[in-house]
């Protein structure tokens, strides 16, 4: 099993990446029906609050973590 300290950061990074992403979403279901938009904007901020959650759910059951998550800093990508 990962360490928990790398499970958290990886579930920021990604909800980092999916709060990020909204913009460009926009841009890429503009041309669909309102329907579709709307069903891809409901998924995606389901998605967005799912990933908080889980962030949450580390977080408590890693105490210890909480304050190196707040003191993380951005690191370079792959």
């Amino acid at each position: 099993m990962l360490p928990a300290s790398y499970r958290i950061n990886r579930v920021q990074k990604t909800l980092q990446w999916f709060e990020e992403d909204i913009p460009f979403l926009n841009m890429r279901v503009k041309d669909l029906s309102a329907e579709r938009q709307r069903s891809a904007k409901q998924f995606a901020a389901a998605l967005i609050t799912q990933t908080r959650a889980e962030l949450e759910r580390l977080l408590k059951e890693n105490p210890e973590c909480r304050v190196v998550a707040k003191e993380r800093r951005q690191e370079p990508c792959d």
